[in-house]
């Protein structure tokens, strides 16, 4: 019915998103097997799951048991064998009947499980340990849903409207009661029945104008407010997924894997609890109770993509090693991608051959056997804190979205079988054989919910849109400097005071304000020592970063300091890294990830752009992403060449809305800029990338051999507020008489810029020297400020001409109404190459100091 209503909607320009649900009605079912206080991300399909979990937070539907009622063991725990039934439904196969019984089959090479007398008892890892399974509270289980508890299935349609027009804007009719008449051409209100106003208790009501009003871009839309049409919700913990191609799984992943790491240390919460920000004095906590699984739907199409390759390979590696990933995915088998069909036998062959994933499977036309396979399939997820994918055989009906014309590239007789196979026509003949309705009483009751949708259609086109650009980029990444200012504040006193003796301990009684001028390396080595004592849901985490330190260094000691639980190596995979760090933040905690060279984060920039940075914008700051990723990066490393270890490529990065973009070039920049990310990620949820010069990482000096000017003190507690780094500011340094000249500049760019400027010096030419520290949001006001200062800017970009940080700059000046002269130095449109040959292409000290004298000669 929603479906149809969207397409009704669109007919007359009201409605803009027709991808609907039909026939996949059955992950209801799913729904109702799980509890509605396990997290969900669904895909754009899963609409039964979503009004199934808004009906059982309203009470209109029993959640799901939350044990055998008997307290003995599954029989599902053994091993069964493959199921090779020919009859077994796919997308090329007729369904069986009603009665069969629910297949689970597992893994042809099952992995020892390591809770099981025969495993090992411990083992060491990342965020979770194994141990023992999670004992479940035993209740009784319904034998079967009452007819009037509510839900998709029961008094659900028993036929549908047959296939959509081609014609995208032709009118598809809502259905109609005895004597009355549809309304068409979006006449509101024309021929309506008497029907009372909708219950607003009703959980499938409220679920029907959630869908409706984002379908219409309503700003009174629970989740994304008009910004997009997904499914979330806050109080059903539904997180809204911005994409439909698996991009999703690998926050999964990470969701699972933090849940288990904050059950293990008691950061479970009660449904219903205050979510306490992350950071300060209190241990990180989940939204979730500690005993949550994570769900997630993906289509078949799906199964082929590389994040989805990527999740399913983090956990069955991390299963491997016998870490706890309560994760079920549930795969939703329409046998069709759009117009692509998925190869026969191809989505079971790939889901089955997953390494440490148990693997179920049901038709998903069939809600009793999907329901008890789901049941199954969690139960076991819930116990054995493992993961596991259900893959559900499904049809889709109506086609892909509202202008798709399933004719051009499917048979009528494809489009019949799959409309024989209708869900919703199963149901209805579940119930008139087993004699809970008549035809009749199903008819009445698809007539009367029918009107309630088109009720409510209508209700919701007069709700008003987003109406200017600060409502829609009103929670897109707001600031909140005073806020952050405070906690800082806030960090330094317990760093100084409650804090100390700690402190101390892990600093092996000689803290870093001690130690003596510190390298860039060093530098951040140490703050981050500093963040993982204020933070204690804060993660290190990444290739190599543990046992051998970072390969520069910089995560040196951590995990000795604070365990392998905190400070732990991944696999070498920057898709799963950073979909660990997604699920970790969503799921309560600080994630630091790291990615090894700038140009690994090209594999997989979209987790930042589609996945991190748009949280908090499609869900109204309901849920958030804190993150600081931090990035080796950048060139000028002698002797080590190579597009992918000399990469400077920012631009990807400088695109996403939201994104903090840190690059600090000087050690006393590097501390208190990193934690200025921590709290900006505590306090506001902010994304940040904090982009590390490699090339400046050990370097001591800055004019001479062995003057050390590189270096510099590590602030202690007490100065840590007063040395406190806003985001989008910039740092002067005045060389000379200061009056001649602005240089902006910013990474290898300030050492060198800075040492070109003390060859003008020696000419008696005075500059000043900016160094951006932030490439976004760019210092604006200190551009404009110190550029009009002197009349002449020039801007030293170490990355490329085309698309580089030097574009932005220059624009910022002329949008500022900056009147002087201007000109650039940057890198060549070209790759970094190998050797010496990359001085050819970077920018170099005598590029800056000719382009000086070029720009005061005009």
């Amino acid at each position: 019915m929603l479906d149809l209503a969207a397409r009704w909607l669109r007919s007359f320009g009201e409605g803009y998103y027709t991808i609907g649900s039909a026939g996949h009605e059955g992950n209801a079912a799913v729904a109702a097997a799980l509890r509605p206080t396990d997290p969900a991300l669904l895909h754009y399909r899963s609409g039964g799951f979503y009004c199934v979990r808004a009906a059982q937070a309203a009470g209109g539907f029993p959640a799901a048991p939350e044990g055998r009622p008997d307290g003995g063991d599954d029989p599902d725990d053994a091993e069964p064998e493959a199921s090779t039934d020919p009859d077994r439904a796919g997308p090329d196969r007729p369904a069986p009947t009603p009665t069969a019984d629910p297949t689970l089959v597992t893994d042809p090479s099952p992995v020892t499980d390591p809770s099981s007398a025969d495993g090992p008892s411990s083992v060491a890892g990342p965020l979770s340990e194994p141990d023992a399974e999670v004992p479940a509270e035993v209740v009784p289980v319904p034998a079967e849903v009452a007819p009037d508890a509510g839900g998709p299935a029961p008094g659900a349609t028993p036929a549908r409207s047959g296939e959509t027009p081609d014609d995208p804007e032709s009118v598809v009719p809502l259905p109609t009661g005895a004597g009355v008449t549809a309304v068409a051409d979006g006449e509101a209100g024309t021929g309506l029945p008497a029907l009372p106003t909708p219950d607003p208790d009703d959980g499938y009501v409220q679920a029907a104008r959630d869908v409706l009003r984002g379908v219409v871009a309503s700003a009174r839309e629970p989740i994304a407010g008009g910004r997009h049409k997904v499914f979330g919700h806050a109080d059903l913990a539904v997180i809204p997924t911005t994409s439909t191609i698996a991009s999703h799984l690998p926050r999964a992943v990470g969701m699972g894997l933090a849940l288990e790491r904050l059950r293990r240390v008691g950061g479970g919460r009660r449904p219903g609890a205050a979510v306490p920000e992350a950071g300060g004095d209190g241990a990180a906590t989940s939204p979730w109770p500690a005993d949550a699984i994570v769900v997630c739907s993906f289509g078949d199409a799906s199964v082929n993509h590389a994040t989805a390759t990527a999740a399913f390979n983090t956990a069955g590696w991390y299963d491997h090693t016998g870490l706890r990933i309560p994760v079920l995915f549930v795969c939703e088998d329409n046998g069709l991608g759009i117009s692509v069909r998925s190869p026969k036998g191809w989505v079971e062959a790939t889901l089955r051959a997953r390494p440490g994933i148990r693997y179920f499977t049901a038709d998903g036309t069939d809600p009793v056997e999907t329901y008890r396979v789901a049941e199954q399939a969690a139960g076991w997820v819930r116990r054995h804190r493992r993961p596991a994918v259900l893959h559900l055989t499904t049809v889709r009906l109506m086609g892909h979205a509202g202008a798709d014309a399933e004719t051009a590239y499917r048979s009528p007789a494809e489009i019949s079988a799959d409309l024989a196979r209708d869900p919703l026509l199963a149901t209805a003949r579940l119930l008139v054989a087993t004699g809970y309705a008549t035809g009749e009483e199903l008819l009445a009751r698809y007539d009367e919910r029918g009107w309630q949708v088109r009720r409510i259609a209508e209700e919701v086109l007069d709700e008003p849109k987003l109406a200017s650009p600060a409502e829609v980029v009103a929670e897109l990444a707001p600031r909140r400097p005073a806020r952050l200012s405070r906690a800082l504040a806030d960090a330094a006193a317990r760093a100084a005071g409650p804090n100390a003796g700690a402190r101390a301990e892990a600093f092996g009684g000689k803290p870093p304000e001690l130690a003596g001028p510190l390298t860039l390396a060093q530098s951040i080595n140490a703050a981050l020592a500093d963040g993982m004592l204020d933070h204690p849901g804060m993660a290190v985490f990444g290739e190599d970063v543990a046992a051998k330190g970072g390969v520069y260094g910089v995560t040196k000691g951590l995990r000795d300091r604070f365990g392998a639980a905190r400070v732990f190596d991944t696999l070498l995979d920057e898709t799963s890294i950073l979909g660990l760090g997604l699920g970790a933040g969503v799921a309560g905690m600080l994630p630091v990830p790291e990615i090894q060279y700038l140009a690994y984060l090209h594999n997989a920039e979209d987790q930042l752009r589609g996945e991190a940075a748009t949280m908090r914008f499609f869900s109204r700051g309901a849920y958030r992403n804190p993150m600081v990723v931090r990035v080796a990066g950048l060139a000028y490393q002698e002797g080590f060449g190579g597009h992918f270890h000399n990469d400077n490529s920012v631009a990807v990065l400088r695109d996403v809305p939201g994104l903090v973009i840190a690059v600090p070039a000087r050690p006393d920049d590097a501390a208190p800029m990193l934690r200025t990310c921590l709290a900006a990620a505590a306090v506001d949820g902010s994304v940040c990338a904090f982009l590390e010069p490699i090339a400046l990482y050990h370097t001591r000096d800055l004019y001479a051999d062995g003057d050390g000017e590189w270096l510099d003190e590590y602030a202690g507690p007490g100065a840590w507020a007063a040395r406190h780094v806003p985001i989008g500011r910039a740092r002067v340094y005045g060389v000379g008489s200061a009056e001649d000249l602005t240089i902006i500049t910013f990474g290898n760019g300030v050492r060198m810029s800075l040492r070109a400027a003390a060859t003008l010096a020696d000419e008696g030419i005075g500059s000043r020297v900016v160094d951006l520290r932030w490439l976004a949001p760019l210092p604006v006001a200190d551009i404009v400020r110190e550029s009009s200062a002197t009349g002449r800017v020039l801007v030293v970009d170490e990355t490329r001409r085309s698309g580089g940080v030097g574009e932005g700059v220059i624009a910022a000046l002329v949008d500022g109404g900056y009147v002087g002269a201007a000109r650039r130095v940057a890198g060549l449109d070209c790759f970094v190459p190998l050797g010496p040959a990359a001085r050819q292409v970077l920018v170099s000290e005598e590029a800056i100091t000719q382009g000086a004298r070029t720009l005061l000669a005009r």
